[in-house]
């Protein structure tokens, strides 16, 4: 049942998409400076976690949403899903620093117990709450291939749930050139060294195959004369 308080959020988020649209963003950083400012649109968070990397980078990875590390450190993927990718991008040939990594979601979504702040999946209605910012976000950076990490990168891409089993691989997120795979997050929660081994040489072999797409996309086409 909806209450008072979930009413009051989605309006909230409802009226900041309306006034950044209002307002027109026309930077990345004019775009980063609305939602820093806005409220959280999902329960528990605290501040904006911004997307880092270059503006024209070949490569964007979207994941789902930031952590308690990176709500502490205000930077995305520098948990252990982060230090994981960053092991998987190194194997692959990809540069970090020279990639886009952002979210879908842009706040923590938590709750408490104890001392400990939990992890709680952002629902599909909190995802198309940001679905505006991270298509203004992409348009600015202007990425060859985004990577969608997971289920709720792949909702926010494409505005509808596609199971990962079923559509890994290349994919067209309404015209934009894309690639699906897993969530680094998803390997650590493997049963098991060998699954978790085997998991992590296929994650590889995703994102070598989306670089491979970005660096195709940035050939001349030959004459066919």
């Amino acid at each position: 049942m909806t209450n008072k308080a979930t009413i009051s959020m989605q309006e909230d988020a409802r009226q900041a998409v309306r006034q950044a649209a209002k307002a027109e963003p026309r930077t990345l950083a004019e775009l980063n400076a609305l939602i820093s400012a806005a409220e959280p649109f999902v329960p528990g968070a605290t501040r904006a976690v911004l997307g880092e990397g270059p503006i024209g980078a070949a490569i964007a990875l979207v994941g789902e949403q930031p952590g308690h590390q990176e709500d502490l450190q205000g930077r995305p993927f520098v948990g252990p899903a982060g230090l994981l990718l960053d092991r998987a991008l190194l194997e692959a040939g990809i540069e970090r620093k020279r990639s886009y990594v952002t979210n879908a979601v842009k706040h923590f979504k938590f709750e408490e117990r104890g001392k400990r702040r939990l992890h709680k999946k952002p629902s599909a209605g909190e995802v198309r709450r940001y679905r505006w910012w991270l298509k203004k976000e992409l348009e600015f950076v202007r990425p060859r291939v985004v990577v969608a990490l997971g289920a709720t990168a792949v909702l926010a891409l494409s505005g509808k749930a596609q199971p990962i089993s079923r559509f890994r691989g290349p994919h067209d997120f309404d015209g934009q050139a894309g690639y699906i795979t897993v969530h680094p997050s998803y390997l650590l929660r493997l049963p098991g060294q060998e699954a978790r081994e085997i998991g992590f040489r296929e994650f590889v072999a995703d994102l070598k195959r989306a670089s491979a797409l970005a660096k195709a996309s940035a050939e001349p086409r030959r004459s066919s004369r």
